[in-house]
């Protein structure tokens, strides 16, 4: 009698059953479960041994792997390494794994970064003899074909990691990015485990299609009552070949670190070694500003680590007072969500390359769907000049893999189209018309209540087209402008009473490079 197997895509639109032989030879994942019936008298466990295969090249593939037993617990090899994270568990593969376990019908879940369908499959074991399971993972999407890909711009590793060579050799193939980078930071005492890779390319990870780096994170907090409370903010320092100093400067060095040398002079030092200066966290810190109206800044890092509303807040505000301002994103606490940032090369993936798409704001953010924005035919990162009273063409299209609720256009920080899909969607795109009266920008935006598989909502949103040439200001860039001008001035209050320094000179360095950032956006209103 032939056993009874099956194999399932978890695309929504996309379910196979398969009920004998036949039907999974004919079947497009390929997805064979057979049994090996040699030494049935033997007393060890018995075995799932699976191989996880590229559909498209064949080749071995590394992914992460979720086996539930029957009696409903996760099962994994003795020496697996996890995911780090919310939502589900899951082992990281090389792209071949065997484990003991027990009689029964077992789910098995394989996936691998966000551009393939994840694969999902019943294998029953029947006590005795081993079981294997042969993955072949597809593409949902057609990103690497239309020259995005993606990279992970903020990943550090805590005290807790043990092994973080081995983790980190999985992270970048398991969620298939083509740009990792980790990065050393300084906090209290702790020894975060990326701190022991020096600054630059780390040529044991990279390989033609990874390119594996490490950075710099240096930040500076200032609230004895709340330490984790930011003070300047928190900057990523990659592509650079030298330790920048100081790391961190304030608490959190320690009580009497001096909240000095501002993370403007870090930016800087970066620039000096052609490096790529990205602020973290939203844009959040006094000195976020200042370091962006004075051009120190290539991209700002949003949903770092995951997704809230103010994450829009600060980056509107810059983008409206006529900043040019890419975005680009990470995970942060180690690779703890799917975040990632796709940078267009418009051609296969070359890391000189990939620098220049974030430099000129050819990107887009996500945790998974894919979303493409046209203005007048230009893309993001490009600059449209057209006259006061021409009418503007707009399109956005998007592709996913979970389903998408809501899509926006935005323009100056304001919703000025929006299509909502009750029940979900995962391809269609929305058009509109807009008659240019004002100069500024247009980006593109999705949400969804689907959660993927680190249990965070879908999102999405690109870099944006910036206009000009109608000769008029949108109020938003009065308002913005306003919103700046009184921010710095709270940060220059706090460092003429509050900031520790060892002395004026000092002080006045601060106060004196805040007042700069600070003309810049009164001159605006």
């Amino acid at each position: 009698m032939t056993p009874v197997t099956y194999g399932r895509s978890r695309h929504p639109d996309f379910l196979l059953i398969f009920r004998d032989a036949d039907n999974v030879a004919r079947s497009r994942l390929q997805i064979s479960i057979g049994f090996d019936v040699k030494n049935n008298e033997r007393n060890e466990m018995p075995k799932i041994i699976g191989e996880i295969r590229d559909a498209a090249t064949g080749e071995v593939v590394q992914a992460r792997v979720q086996v539930l037993a029957p009696n409903g617990e996760n099962v994994a090899p003795a020496d697996a390494m996890w995911k780090v994270g919310t939502g589900e568990p899951f082992f990281y593969s090389n792209g071949q794994f065997a484990l003991d376990t027990t009689r029964g019908y077992h789910r098995v879940l394989v996936e691998r970064g966000t551009e393939f369908t994840p694969w999902e499959g019943i294998v029953e074991v029947d006590g005795s003899t081993d079981s294997s399971v042969d993955i072949k993972l597809e593409r949902w999407s057609d990103l690497p074909e239309r020259g995005w890909h993606p990279g992970n711009t903020h990943i550090h590793y805590d005290e807790k990691e043990t092994d973080p060579d081995r983790r980190l050799g999985y992270d970048s193939r398991v969620e298939d990015l083509r740009m990792t980078a980790v990065s050393i930071l300084k906090r209290w005492d702790l020894d975060y485990a990326t701190n022991k890779y020096p600054p630059g390319v780390l040529t044991e990870y990279t390989d033609t299609h990874h390119h594996v780096q490490s950075g710099e994170e240096t930040r500076h907090n200032h609230d004895p009552s709340d330490p984790f409370k930011i003070g300047y903010g928190h900057v990523m320092l990659l592509n650079i070949r030298n330790q920048v100093e100081p790391i961190s400067r304030g608490l959190i060095v320690d009580q009497f670190d001096p909240d000095y040398p501002p993370l403007s002079y870090a930016c800087d030092l970066a620039n000096d070694q052609d490096g790529l200066v990205i602020w973290c966290h939203n844009g959040q810190g006094m000195e976020a500003p200042v370091a962006a109206a004075l051009g120190k800044v290539h991209a700002m890092n949003l949903f770092d680590p995951f997704w809230t509303d103010i994450e829009y807040l600060y980056w509107y505000h810059m983008l409206n007072t006529g900043i040019k301002m890419p975005v680009s994103t990470g995970s942060d606490w180690f690779v703890s969500s799917a975040n990632r940032v796709y940078s267009q090369t418009n051609g296969g993936f070359a890391y000189d390359s990939w620098l220049d798409g974030i430099r000129t704001g050819k990107t887009f953010i996500t945790n998974g769907p894919a979303l493409y924005l046209s203005v007048a035919g230009q893309e993001p990162g490009d600059t449209l000049e057209v006259e006061k009273g021409t009418t503007i063409p707009i399109h956005a299209n998007w592709s996913s893999h979970y389903p998408v609720q809501k899509v926006e256009i935005v323009q100056n920080g304001k919703v000025i189209a929006r299509r909502d899909f009750s029940e979900g969607v995962t391809v269609g795109h929305i058009e509109m018309e807009l008659i240019a009266e004002t100069d500024g920008w247009i980006g593109a935006r999705l949400g969804s209540g689907s959660r993927d598989s680190f249990n965070q909502p879908i999102w999405a949103h690109t870099s944006p087209v910036y206009l000009t040439g109608t000769g008029e200001r949108s109020e938003a860039s009065v308002e913005s402008a306003k919103f700046y001008t009184d921010q710095i001035g709270e940060g220059i209050n706090w460092v003429k009473t509050k900031g520790r320094f060892y002395n004026d000179s000092q002080r006045k360095e601060v106060v004196d490079l805040f007042k700069q950032g600070q003309d810049w956006y009164r001159n605006l209103t």
